[in-house]
């Protein structure tokens, strides 16, 4: 039985596919069905129940899938040992969501680049939902998104901040020349530019309209937080953003917070990576810097 073959089989399991596995792992599929085929012999049991185009794990495959992990994992730390008093020269894939990504990464990035050069880093940014369900199949390293609290036995959380989601426009915005608490219908009646429908917050705000029977209609849908900001400091228009991402543009007064009566909502930035995975040095010391800078 070799590592390649264990490797091999934990792909397969990981992407429920032959054909994405061979592709992630850079072998032909038909070198990587052999390498299965091999290491079911050596096993004495079938892995796979192979079904069309669908495969799934038998009884015995999900036994020794844990194994399996355990073993790549004591692989791992070996190599890690011998190596730990180098300078850190691996990999990191970041899943996160686009305000995360333009607000909190470059600076953090920044400063993780200046203390570790050698490291190469890849982000992902998709829904919440995507990048959880990316993680779980291995293809992204760790998850940091904005969302209610979520809870789940298969992943670790190594960081949970509380944090507001406002209503921000321009001081130019006649309702924030009204200098006043405002009712949440005087707000809806103006355009809004919003984040699109996948974005928690945006998904938690509509829920808590339908609940209210109140309902809101933006002029302009958009996945950049960026682009967004530069609308509203044009005075074109109101949004609905966490507050850590305007966090700038409130404190030069650039923007400003539309006070509403009687509305609070807050989610959490978290952090998130599989129980089964491996954490590298490379992850460590991310984990250690975004705490940090929470």
């Amino acid at each position: 039985m070799e590592f390649r073959e264990i490797n091999t089989f934990l792909q397969i399991a990981q992407q429920q596919s032959f054909s994405k596995a061979s592709k992630q792992l850079g072998y032909s599929q038909a070198a990587v069905t052999i390498q299965i085929k091999q290491l079911e012999k050596e096993l004495g049991v079938i892995l796979f129940d192979r079904i069309g185009k669908k495969i799934s794990l038998t009884e015995q495959g999900r036994i020794f899938y844990r194994h399996a992990l355990e073993i790549m994992r004591s692989v791992d730390q070996a190599r890690e040992a011998l190596t730990e008093k180098h300078e850190l020269n691996g990999r990191l894939c970041l899943g996160t969501i686009e305000s995360i990504c333009a607000s909190i990464f470059p600076e953090l990035l920044t400063e993780y680049h200046r203390l570790y050069p050698q490291v190469e880093i890849s982000i992902v940014t998709e829904s919440p939902d995507e990048l959880l369900e990316r993680m779980n199949e291995n293809k992204i390293d760790l998850v940091y998104l904005l969302d209610r609290r979520i809870y789940d036995h298969r992943w670790h959380k190594i960081l949970e901040i509380p944090e507001r989601n406002i209503f921000v426009s321009s001081p130019e915005h006649e309702l924030a020349k009204a200098n006043r608490e405002l009712a949440l219908d005087e707000v809806l009646g103006f355009p809004f530019l919003l984040t699109e429908k996948d974005a928690s917050y945006r998904h938690i705000l509509e829920q808590y309209l339908v609940a209210t029977e109140c309902s809101i209609r933006p002029f302009l849908e958009i996945g950049n937080t960026e682009f967004i900001i530069q609308m509203l400091l044009k005075n074109m228009g109101i949004s609905f953003l966490p507050e850590f991402a305007i966090r700038k543009e409130l404190e030069t007064h650039m923007l400003t917070e539309l006070k509403v009566r009687d509305f609070h909502m807050q989610t959490w930035r978290q952090i998130f990576y599989h129980r089964d995975k491996w954490v590298t040095r490379e992850m460590q010391a991310f984990f250690k810097l975004a705490e940090e800078w929470k």
